[in-house]
């Protein structure tokens, strides 16, 4: 059975009404042969198949190796009664990620499947094959024009690499600075006189350079060792936190020109909106991007009051990033003034503010990457 012939129906609509987006919508059953639903783990993958009408054809356990992808290939193509196969699986990122891979390469179309609920279980219990029913039937439900396609690999990956690795050494220098000020608080007047203000590179210069006398107790002498070691330790993560942030820009420039001239966006800021928006149609508009960032609005009317409220849903890194995008314009951009300043007299508040700009984030940097993201 060839593979790669899949057909994904149905077109953008604009509806009017409720009963028209209805009509409207083509469900993964009526266009697919065939779903395979996986649940992911280290060492094995449980794969179950089911036909549109959500009754079970075949399942199977196979290893989390190259070996393995071949017997779920195969398997795929013994089984499924026809050449329009879905799969669905769960941690495409983490455990599932190079099956994930296996099944692109031989042309089967995957989608992200997220971890069945508590309530979904209930009555059926907790298997590897009640999972992978369970993200089956998910498919089965989804609408054609809003699969959740994996992210990207390349370059993209790369940049999610050198996120994550900047949060680390962020994380590790917020660190040790603390274990140092608290050390140098509790020494001498000199080590006190060090500890106050920013730790600057010449100031760690000096505490990395410090020297004991003969005199020194044990104490004192264990204290400068300690403080030399964190000063040492805070300069080569500012090191390595540069070198990343030169890395970041210079994909990013490469990924999607012009994107960090806008206000606001700088090089980590960027990289993160790329990440998550990865490639062209992974989120078919602004709207469901913004839902992605967790910047769409939530309803929170009552009564008299109507407002909306922030979004405590979605990717929380690139809600993170569009928080920082906004408080940079808050601070430094006329135009994003004059638009706090006419809302203000509205009557909204600051939050309510600042979540408007976030969703006005969310449309500026998807549009721009839309137009000028290369496919790399």
């Amino acid at each position: 059975m060839p593979f790669g012939d899949s057909t994904q129906a149905g077109t953008d609509h604009n509806p009017g009404s409720w009963k028209e987006t209805r009509a409207a919508m083509t469900m993964v059953a009526e266009v697919f042969d065939v779903v395979v639903g996986g649940d992911t783990h280290e060492d094995t993958h449980t794969l179950q198949m089911l036909a549109p009408t959500g009754t079970k054809i075949a399942t199977v356990c196979i290893d989390n190796d190259e070996t393995g992808f071949a017997t779920a290939l195969e398997w795929i193509r013994d089984q499924a009664p026809g050449a329009r196969v879905l799969i669905g699986l769960e941690g495409t990122r983490s455990h599932g990620i190079r099956l994930a891979r296996a099944l692109t390469r031989a042309g089967l179309p995957v989608v992200e499947v997220e971890r069945p609920q508590r309530q979904q279980r209930r009555g059926r219990g907790k298997s590897d094959p009640i999972d992978a029913q369970l993200a089956a039937l998910s498919v089965l439900r989804m609408d054609t024009d809003r699969l959740p396609i994996p992210r990207a690999d390349g370059d993209r990956e790369a940049l999610r690499i050198l996120l994550a690795g900047r949060r680390e050494l962020a994380d590790t220098q917020t660190r040790q600075k603390n274990q140092l000020t608290a050390l140098l608080r509790s020494g001498s007047d000199q080590d006190r006189l060090l500890a106050q203000g920013p730790y600057t590179a010449a100031r760690l210069h000096t505490i990395a350079r410090r020297r004991g006398a003969s005199t020194d107790t044990r104490e004192q002498t264990v204290r400068r060792a300690e403080a030399r070691r964190l000063a040492t330790a805070i300069q080569d993560a500012h090191r390595a936190l540069l070198a990343n942030h030169q890395q970041l820009r210079h994909i990013v420039n490469e990924l999607a020109p012009g994107l960090i001239n806008r206000p606001g966006v700088g090089p980590v800021s960027a990289a993160q909106a790329i990440v998550s928006w990865s490639h062209h149609r992974r989120c078919r508009n602004d709207a469901a991007f913004a839902a992605l960032a967790g910047a769409s609005p939530i309803p929170a009317s009552s009564g008299r009051v109507v407002r909306h409220r922030l979004n405590r849903g979605g990717d929380r890194q690139l809600n993170r990033a569009l928080h920082t995008i906004a408080t940079t314009r808050w601070r430094t951009c006329p135009r994003t003034t004059d638009y706090i300043q006419r809302r203000r007299a509205e009557g909204k508040t600051d939050p309510e503010i600042r979540r408007t700009l976030k969703r006005y984030i969310a449309r500026e940097l998807y549009k721009t990457l839309n137009a000028t993201a290369t496919t790399a």
